[in-house]
């Protein structure tokens, strides 16, 4: 096992929990034999070992409980990239390529600003995206959660990027260049600041299905969604080089409350709301 039969009778376990079963079920095959996608599909004649079998049954039953798909696999692709994802981190979503595609259009259109803090930095997602993309950008990559930084820095180091990203556990930002203990090459002050806050309000996140599925440290933005934000909008300015751009994702609800909160610390910067896909605030820009 498996034959086409048995794919699918796969399919129609993950009917219940998914919305592209079939889809799900080729994608997991080809995790568990570690074999593309297309071979997969191209082999229906394939086998599995006794632990292989052991593993899918273990992987359907988890699914089945209502486990995340990406948590399952044990990896997420976003900006054309693998990353590995657990429990303690966030799922990369595509609509947070909206922050990465901008963030790698300003850097490059700006080749002498080079220090970027991706904050709340969760599997890295950010990142290592930017790293890959922009070689000669230094980054800070900051996160409350411990576990979560050890996931940031495996995919730091699957993408050969760990050389131009430093990792602080901190609470957003560290206070200081001595206290955060970052390399004497990294500048205290940054060009671009990234961020994917929690922005979801707490009796909102709630009543969602993502709600204790993935971490809620990652999600929970308070009462009004605005929590975070209001705390990184106080503290940001000091830490900003002359011309400095940020690039916060937001929640596609608060757009125009998140803009004003911007614009009661940045008086004079340029501040535009970017939609998503669907046409839903998505992206907070505020440009020095």
């Amino acid at each position: 096992m498996p034959n086409r039969d048995s794919l699918t009778e796969i399919t129609s376990r993950l009917a219940s929990v998914s919305d592209t079963p079939a889809l799900d079920a080729s994608v997991l095959l080809a995790r568990i034999v570690d074999r593309p996608r297309s071979w997969i599909l191209a082999h229906p004649e394939l086998t599995l070992t006794d632990e292989q079998q052991t593993q899918l049954q273990s992987s359907l039953a988890r699914l089945e409980n209502g486990e995340p798909f990406p948590y399952v696999l044990g990896r997420w692709e976003f900006f054309g990239l693998e990353f590995e994802v657990t429990p303690d981190v966030l799922i990369p979503r595509p609509e947070t390529e909206l922050l990465v595609e901008k963030a790698i259009s300003f850097l490059q259109k700006n080749p002498s600003k080079t220090n970027v803090a991706d904050i709340g930095t969760g599997s890295g997602a950010i990142a290592v995206s930017i790293a890959v993309n922009v070689p000669k950008a230094n980054i800070l990559a900051a996160d409350i959660s411990a576990k979560a930084l050890q996931v940031a820095k495996q995919n730091a180091e699957k993408h050969n990027a760990s050389e131009r990203i430093e990792f602080v556990e901190c609470d957003l930002l560290p206070e200081s260049k001595v206290e955060s203990q970052m390399s004497d090459h990294r500048s205290s002050t940054f060009d671009l600041v990234c961020s994917n806050l929690p922005y979801i309000p707490t009796n909102t996140l709630k009543h969602l299905p993502v709600y204790q599925r993935e971490p809620t440290l990652a999600l929970d933005g308070g009462e009004d969604g605005l929590d975070t934000f209001r705390k990184l909008l106080s503290i940001v300015p000091d830490r900003l080089a002359p011309n400095a751009l940020i690039l916060l994702e937001i929640e596609s609800t608060l757009g125009e409350q998140t803009a004003q909160l911007a614009r009661q610390h940045f008086q004079n910067a340029n501040i535009t709301l970017h939609p998503d896909l669907t046409g839903r605030d998505r992206l907070l820009e505020i440009q020095l």
